[in-house]
């Protein structure tokens, strides 16, 4: 079979046909539009798709070099970090420690339903942990990780298995936020408050700022100044034998940077800010989803489905019945919920993407966008660690396989 590499400044190409294609297919089709699906996720899905099927019919092997992707990660990240002010962080406080607790209870009952799946369909208890936090909650990156450490302990098949429940667990969570959301905001009758109070008159001037050279280029020299300060914090760390994310010391650059600014009284212009981090997250979800090798996770399809309904079942619940609670059963508290079945199945871009479709729809929440970033980046993976850790510890893992 032939293979056709489609790399560099073509992935953006095509990426952008997807999101045009998935925002047409969501103004055109009713029940996409009524529970918020991302477009990102109604246009890369049906590219795999396509993809996929071309390869079964005998035609060409589609391959996208994704090095681009990981940059726009970093670059939406940074404009989270932009917009975090100390002030704003503050506010978020008792309602971003009630997230972590319930975030923390969420992974150990992920993990704990994974664990029960498999042992009930005969699979070895440890691959529950792959169909559980380490993929979902977990992402592509931990996945891999722990999957690699899976088969060096003896655990056949592990990276692959996780990668196939991280892959559909992305687009899970890209389904299910929405509905969920939309759910509690039409049944409870819920409207967002006024974000008058949210703003201080500086930002107001910087968002009213108009567009100049001046700025783009101000815009542009932030951003790469956060994206090499990053990797030179990264670096260093590393050294020092403390792994992080790029994207999460880009994003800590960004917060100190916008700080700064503030206190030598030169603010951001942050709307700017939030556009860029809007196009790099649509961009990034969408040569994610194109991207996804179907064929390869055939023939285990089925399990994989079966897993998924029993945990987005599960997250649902504890979204509408704990999270929702948790957090004020208002609007703010639906579209958290949503973000959060995002975050739990997906990633935080995910979480991101729905809520942003809700907002979009409905209206702002500030305190959504504060709380639910800062929980995906700062406080999940260091969680996840924990409880992973926690559940390879227990002896129904040590079972003979």
């Amino acid at each position: 079979m032939s293979e056709i590499q489609v790399t560099g400044v073509d992935v953006v190409i095509v990426a952008i046909a997807v999101l045009w294609v998935g925002n047409r297919i969501t103004q055109s089709v009713s029940i996409l539009q009524k529970y918020s699906i991302p477009i990102a996720v109604t246009g890369g899905l049906l590219c795999s798709l396509f993809v996929a099927a071309l390869g079964a019919l005998g035609g060409p092997e589609i391959v996208f070099e994704m090095t681009i992707r990981d940059t726009l990660l970093m670059v939406f990240f940074t404009t989270i970090g932009i917009s975090a002010k100390f002030g704003r962080l503050a506010a978020g406080g008792k309602s971003l420690g009630v997230m972590v607790i319930c975030a923390g209870v969420f992974l150990v009952i992920q993990d704990f339903v994974g664990v029960m799946v498999m042992k009930a369909i005969g699979s070895h208890p440890a691959y529950g942990l792959f169909a559980g936090s380490v993929s979902l909650a977990g992402g592509h990156g931990t996945a891999i990780a722990w999957g690699k450490e899976a088969e060096a302990a003896g655990l056949p098949n592990a990276d692959l298995i996780g990668i196939a429940f991280a892959t559909f667990g992305l687009v899970a969570g890209g389904v299910i936020g929405g509905p969920v959301a939309e759910w509690l905001i039409k049944r409870n009758n819920l409207v967002p408050e006024s974000t008058a109070g949210h703003a201080s008159s500086s930002e107001e001037s910087e968002s009213c700022e108009p567009y100049s050279l001046n700025l783009a280029l101000r815009v542009m020299l932030v951003l790469a100044l956060c994206l090499s300060f990053g990797e030179v914090v990264n670096a260093w760390l590393f050294s020092n034998d403390i792994k992080l994310p790029g994207f999460l010391t880009a994003m800590m650059v960004g917060i100190v940077i916008t700080n700064l600014a503030d206190t030598f009284q030169k603010p951001l212009p942050l709307a700017f800010f939030d556009k860029v981090g809007e196009v790099a997250l649509q961009l990034f979800l969408a040569m994610s989803l194109m991207s996804m090798d179907l064929s390869s996770l055939a023939s285990s399809f089925g399990t994989i489905i079966l897993v998924l309904i029993i945990q987005v079942v599960v997250i649902a619940l504890f979204g509408i019945l704990v999270i929702f609670r948790a957090m004020g059963k208002d609007y703010d508290a639906a579209v958290i919920v949503g973000g959060f079945c995002g975050l739990g199945m997906g990633a935080t871009p995910v979480a991101i993407a729905n809520m942003s479709a809700v907002t979009r729809k409905y209206g702002p929440s500030f305190k959504a966008f504060l709380v639910v970033p800062l929980v995906g980046a700062f406080f999940i993976d260091v969680l996840n660690a924990m409880v992973i850790k926690f559940f390879v510890g227990l002896p129904i893992m040590q079972q003979p396989l």
